[in-house]
């Protein structure tokens, strides 16, 4: 048994796929099944450590993107991703699997067009509340769609849609708070304010929360992811704003939290300050109240119905990110750490939010698609 998985070069589409296929190695050993061959198709691997601990061999294929403005380069990465549907089509044909699962975003375009003239079973997963323009396209012939969002079923053909909610890696849906304190080096009875601009970072979010740190470090540990280009600015910028401070050592700048490290900031998290994107679905797993900054509609358009449809279920506030200063930053973390009633209120709705098990609903579906395959 074969299964190949494709999705965009991001973690939002990367880290499901490795969740997935956690389960579906659960699911083989549990149902006594010979163990499948697992392939990952994509421009890049995006993190090839990880592609070989749990044992998914990477295939590179070409995929142009398609840029919502105007640029030369859409006209030279339409023939970029004509190339890379053939060179798709020779290599899915090569290894011919019994499902192909896609995640989303233009990398995996190639990849589905080739399953869809091979006939190949497909599986999708989109992750956001309004599908992309690649997964609203396969989700006409795919067998079978997975969505994280309610809001998103709407956009699929009826009768092939589960709401299964998003798939986490098991190594980071638990926060820990038992030494955590120490191992970030934060004294006992300091709230502490975790801020997540994901892997790439976020500027917006990083220049905002720089301006609020004078502010924010006499009652507050921050912790920080920055993204690693943003980080030596983040460290530099940080130590002159705070030069004259007596709580300067509360600021804890990280360009990357692993996943140890990501369990523990969450274990001791009053609030979370996040972007819009799949960490969403993190924070909720954790419990943790939240204030959301989506990336403005000119750049993404699904953060932002992302970040309200969050809202709705009363799990989180929501900052524009053109109404963002560092003066409402300070007090949206304020008011949501001292205001009992509405922590308590926020992580219940967090929590009603999450679904534990999407991955595991997500790998029973690839699996059966792809038992049928192959026996057929």
């Amino acid at each position: 048994m074969r299964i190949l998985f494709t999705g965009g070069g991001t973690g939002g589409h990367f880290y499901p796929i490795i969740a997935i296929a956690e389960e579906l190695k659960q699911l083989v050993k549990d149902n006594r099944l010979i163990e499948p061959e697992f392939f990952y198709m994509s421009p890049t691997p995006y993190n090839e450590s990880v592609l070989f601990e749990h044992g998914i061999e990477y295939r590179k294929v070409r995929a142009g993107k398609l840029r919502r403005y105007f640029s030369i380069l859409n006209f030279f990465d339409f023939f970029k991703t004509g190339w890379g549907v053939i060179s798709a089509l020779y290599k899915v044909y090569r290894l011919y699997p019994d499902v192909v699962f896609g995640k989303g975003g233009y990398a995996s375009f190639p990849v589905l067009m080739a399953a869809k003239i091979l006939r190949i079973p497909v599986v999708i997963h989109e992750s956001d509340s309004v599908p992309g323009r690649v997964n609203a396209w396969a989700g006409k012939f795919a067998r079978s769609v997975a969505v994280s969002w309610a809001e998103a079923a709407k956009y699929f053909p009826q009768g092939k849609v589960a709401h299964t909610g998003q798939p986490i890696r098991k190594e980071i849906r638990e926060p820990i708070s038992s030494g955590a304190r120490e191992f970030l080096k934060i004294d006992e009875g300091v709230p502490v304010v975790l801020v997540l601009g994901g892997s790439q970072g976020a500027e917006t979010i990083n220049e905002a929360l720089i301006e609020a740190l004078p502010a924010l470090v006499g009652s507050y540990a921050i912790v920080h992811q920055t993204g690693k280009k943003n980080i030596t600015s983040a460290k530099e910028t940080g130590e002159a704003v705070l030069y004259k401070s007596e709580h300067k050592d509360r600021y804890k700048p990280f360009d990357y939290l692993n996943p140890l490290a990501l369990r523990m900031a969450a274990g001791v998290a009053s609030v979370v300050v996040s972007r819009a994107g799949s960490t969403i679905f993190e924070i909720a797993a954790w419990g943790v109240p939240s204030i959301i900054i989506p990336i403005s509609e000119e750049v993404s358009h699904d953060q932002k119905s992302n970040a309200f449809a969050y809202a709705r279920a009363g799990a989180c506030e929501v900052i524009e990110e053109n109404n963002l200063t560092d003066h409402i930053l300070t007090s949206e973390i304020i008011r949501l750490t001292t205001n009992d009633a509405l922590r308590e209120k926020m992580m219940m709705s967090a929590k009603a939010f999450d679904k534990p098990n999407a991955a595991k609903n997500v790998a029973e579906e690839i699996l059966k698609i792809a038992l049928s395959h192959e026996i057929a």
